[in-house]
């Protein structure tokens, strides 16, 4: 499942950095929640639980089998 979780977030990588941002995959467990971390302007940025939720979790919600829940690591 990590793998698949990394190509999402490979996929998403271009937005972020377009905005001065980025995303670090933190680890994946057993039970299916994915932690990341944001980084540069997105890890201030007002906008990141939107980033989070609506961009990232709903992009591994679509791709990757066994995903239950996103966390944000700071």
């Amino acid at each position: 499942m990590e793998q698949q979780v990394q190509e999402v977030l490979e996929k998403l990588r271009p937005f972020l950095l377009r905005d001065g941002g980025d995303v670090e995959l933190v680890n994946v467990d057993d039970e299916g929640v994915v932690r990341v971390r944001l980084m540069g302007a997105c890890g201030s940025c007002p906008s990141s639980t939107i980033t989070l939720k609506a961009g990232i979790e709903r992009a591994l919600l679509e791709e990757v089998p066994g995903f239950t829940e996103l966390e944000q690591v700071f």
